[in-house]
C-alpha cells in the first residue's frame, strides 16, 4: 500500500503529462483488424474482408472504431513511458477497468496524430487507486480533432495515501458517461458467438500493447492467473465487431460511440457470447465466456443516424 506521507494527489493533478505523437499505417490497422478476430472463421467474411483486404477494388482498407484505443496506449502507466509523480505501483498487478471512446470522424487507413493527455480522475479505494487518463487526439495536418479516449486502470496496493475517513476521490466528467449499464431482462436483438484462438493474445499483442501478463506464464502467476490472459482491449474489439456484423449491416462508420467495462478476464482460447439489446441509437451489450458462463465485459455503443442504417 502507498505511503500516505510520500504522495501528493494535488502534484498529479497539477501534472502536465508528455504529448506522444501517434502514427499508424494500413499494415497497422489490418493487423489489428486480425488481432480481434476478424476473418478468424471464415477469411473470405464479406463483411470483414474490406478490413484487411482492398476489396471490390476498394482504394483504402476499413478500419475498425476499436482502433482508436491503441492511440491512448502511450498514455496508460507502466512504470517507464508516462510517469506518474508520487504513486508508487507494481506495473504486473495493474488492472485495466474501463475504457471510453468517441469517435468525431471516421478512422483513416493511415494518419499523424498529435496527443493531448490529460488526468480525468483519481481515486483512493484503499488498497488500490484507481487512475482515469483522458488522450484527445489530433490530426497533425489538419488539426482536426479525431477521437478521445479515457481509460480507466486499476492500481492494485496503490491506495491508501488519504485520509480513510475522507478518501481521495476526483473526476473532471460528468458521472453519466460512465460505462455501468443496466442490462435489460428482456431477450436480446441479436446475439453473437465467436472463438478466440489460443494465440489470440501473442497476435493482439502486435499490436503494441506489450503487457508480459499476456504472454509470460510467470508474470501471470503473480497477477493470479492460471496462465496467460487475453487484453481486455481484444474483448472489447470482439464485442464492439459483433455489434458491427449483428446491428450496423457491417457498416463501421455508424459507430461513434464505445463504452466498456471489464468485469472478468479471459483465456485465449475461450468461445465469447455477445447478447445485444437495441436502444434507439443505442446498443447495450453484455459478452460472456461460454465455457465458463461468466460475464466478461458489459457497456455500450452509441450509433449513428445514417440513411442507411437500420
Amino acid at each position: 500500500m502507498a505511503d500516505s506521507s510520500s504522495f501528493d494527489p494535488q502534484r498529479l493533478l497539477s501534472h502536465k503529462f508528455p504529448e506522444p505523437d501517434f502514427n499508424y499505417t494500413e499494415r497497422d490497422a489490418a493487423l489489428y483488424a486480425l488481432g480481434i478476430g476478424a476473418c478468424g472463421q471464415d477469411a473470405t467474411d464479406s463483411d470483414e474482408l474490406k478490413y484487411v483486404y482492398h476489396e471490390k477494388g476498394q482504394q483504402f482498407i476499413q478500419v475498425l472504431p476499436t482502433f482508436a484505443a491503441l492511440i491512448s496506449l502511450g498514455s496508460l502507466p507502466n512504470g517507464s513511458d508516462v510517469p506518474v509523480p508520487g504513486l508508487e505501483f507494481d506495473p504486473r498487478l495493474l488492472l485495466h477497468g474501463q475504457q471510453h471512446i468517441e469517435i468525431y470522424k471516421p478512422l483513416p487507413s493511415k494518419a499523424s496524430l498529435r496527443n493531448e493527455v490529460s488526468l480525468a480522475g483519481l481515486h483512493d479505494k484503499g488498497k488500490a487507486a484507481i487512475l482515469e487518463l483522458e488522450t484527445r487526439s489530433y490530426e497533425k495536418e489538419s488539426g482536426e480533432l479525431l477521437c478521445m479516449n479515457r481509460m480507466t486502470v486499476y492500481l492494485r496496493g496503490a491506495g491508501g495515501f488519504s485520509n480513510p475517513s475522507r478518501p481521495f476521490s476526483y473526476s473532471n466528467y460528468s458521472t453519466n458517461q460512465s460505462s455501468v449499464v443496466r442490462i435489460p431482462k428482456s431477450q436480446p436483438f441479436a446475439v453473437f458467438e465467436d472463438c478466440t484462438q489460443p494465440s489470440q493474445a501473442l497476435l493482439y499483442r502486435l499490436s503494441g500493447d506489450y503487457n508480459s501478463l499476456h504472454a509470460d506464464p510467470m508474470v501471470a502467476k503473480v497477477a493470479g492467473f492460471s496462465r496467460p490472459i487475453l487484453h481486455g482491449l481484444c474483448t472489447l474489439g470482439y464485442a464492439v465487431r459483433a455489434i458491427i456484423k449483428s446491428v450496423c449491416k457491417g457498416d463501421p462508420t455508424m459507430v461513434k460511440g464505445i463504452c466498456g467495462r471489464f468485469l472478468l478476464h479471459v483465456y485465449p482460447g475461450e468461445t465469447l457470447v455477445t447478447e445485444m439489446w437495441l436502444e434507439d441509437l443505442r446498443v447495450i451489450y453484455q459478452t460472456s465466456v461460454k465455457e465458463r458462463n461468466r460475464s466478461v465485459l458489459s457497456g455500450y455503443v452509441d450509433l449513428r443516424r445514417l440513411a442507411s442504417s437500420l
